[in-house]
């Protein structure tokens, strides 16, 4: 069955969009994640423990991308952003030097968003985004992104994210960073 999200064009009829338990399966989410962002086996370790960390919050939130068979093909989760956390701490300062950093209050933050590449391009990012923040209290989102011109990026312009703050440097990320922050429910079509 296709899911039709909002007026957007339906995903694959094989993939399903719903409900994920992301501790069951946390490392079939980091597998796409892994494909989708090129992640070492070290680094697939270190997310491992965060991932299982974040799912704990009061809050968190997440969707899977499923094909007829069962195998996950894109996740989105996220939770009610907290100016206590380690990614708020960060993103702070670059969020005050431009006027922002309200948007750290009473907003979701999409913590990750991958679809493996074999499914990129096929609506599969979008419905799981909007479907996530359509289920939420928050009146506004914000996320994180590689600060690169890539189908990501374009795909939270489309949505109505605009930028907030850039370049934001990450320890020990390898490229710069940029926070986007959308009012929501997020722009269709």
């Amino acid at each position: 069955m296709s899911h039709r999200v909002g007026g957007q064009p339906p995903v694959p009829r094989d993939i399903a969009i719903g409900p994920l338990d992301l501790a069951a399966r946390v490392d079939d989410a980091l597998a796409v994640q892994a494909h989708a962002f090129g992640l070492t086996d070290e680094e697939i370790g270190v997310r491992r423990h965060i991932v299982l960390r974040h799912f704990a919050t009061p809050g968190a939130r997440a969707l899977g991308a499923t094909t007829a068979t069962g195998r996950l093909v894109g996740f989105v989760y996220g939770l009610p952003n907290q100016r206590s956390y380690w990614w708020s701490t960060v993103v702070a300062p670059y969020l005050r030097a431009g006027g922002h950093e309200d948007w750290l209050d009473d907003s979701f933050v999409i913590t990750e968003l991958h679809v493996h590449p074999s499914h990129q391009k096929l609506g599969i990012g979008r419905a799981l985004i909007t479907t996530i923040t359509d289920g939420v209290a928050q009146p506004r989102s914000i996320l994180s992104a590689i600060d690169a011109e890539t189908p990501a990026r374009g795909l939270y312009r489309d949505l109505g994210y605009r930028d907030l703050a850039r370049p934001v440097h990450f320890p020990s990320a390898r490229s710069p960073y940029v926070v986007m922050g959308a009012r929501l429910p997020l722009r269709r079509g």
